[in-house]
């Protein structure tokens, strides 16, 4: 049976890797579609994909949005579009090649037989695969992860994780119009509570390359969001039980 498989890659100003982003996607193996969601780049990101539309046809999607909305937002409309369109995976990742585009075969093979329902492309599975991050940056991502697991019982070693398959069922039982985060709390948030609805999760060892162009997206408003995140999503788990998506509405 051949899947369906569609990779959301979210950009702002990315101009100096869509390209390439976009010709690595285009050609691996088994046929990724992908969609690129835009926050109104002012450096002409999203010419560069409209212009690679017309090679690819129908397997390159663009939405465009007016500004910056936040990750979260991005993914969110990205998932409900793949869900519509049949996809039977769907992919986290980033524009600047800090995710491997290789790896998204794996995270895909992980999932294919059904045996998990989402595989996270972890950086500490298999010790600290981290190249090009000063020691501060990865020693805060890295007793992040803790932290999360400390407080929410979460058994991920790489919680702040941002490269992802998932099985469509994981998006549909989800209530998406109820997650709450935006930043890198999202990615914590959506993992949390896959988990707490009964899916299975994997994590799949990768080497995370930090970006070589275009400037990094971290803010400290992000951070501030994932740190008092986790206490929320463990409170809420106590005094609202998560229940799996019934109303067959995306």
């Amino acid at each position: 049976m051949k899947h369906r498989k569609l990779v959301i890659i979210p950009t702002y100003n990315e101009k100096e890797n869509i390209q390439d982003m976009i010709t690595a996607v285009m050609e691996l193996p088994g046929e990724f579609f992908l969609m690129v969601i835009d926050d109104g780049s002012p450096d002409g990101t999203a010419e560069i994909v409209k212009k690679n539309q017309e090679v690819y046809s129908e397997r390159i999607n663009l939405l465009q949005r007016p500004g910056k909305l936040g990750l979260g937002t991005a993914y969110l409309e990205g998932f409900q579009w793949a869900l519509k369109n049949d996809f039977d995976f769907i992919f986290e990742m980033d524009c600047d090649f800090s995710h491997n585009p290789n790896d998204l075969i794996r995270l895909y093979e992980a999932c294919a037989n059904r045996e998990f329902d989402m595989a996270i492309g972890s950086r500490y599975i298999t010790g600290v695969n981290v190249v090009n991050w000063p020691i501060g940056r990865v020693l805060m991502s890295y007793f992040a992860s803790v932290y999360v697991k400390f407080i929410t019982g979460l058994p991920i070693k790489d919680a702040t994780a941002g490269f992802k398959c998932y099985h469509r069922s994981v998006l549909e039982g989800i209530n998406l119009k109820e997650v709450k985060f935006i930043g890198y709390a999202f990615q914590i948030e959506m993992k949390f509570t896959a988990w707490k609805l009964g899916f299975k999760l994997t994590e799949v060892p990768i080497i995370f390359t930090d970006r070589t162009k275009g400037l990094s997206k971290m803010s400290s408003g992000i951070f501030k969001e994932a740190v008092f995140g986790v206490i929320w999503m463990k409170i809420k788990s106590i005094f609202s039980p998560y229940k799996l998506n019934q109303s067959g509405s995306i």
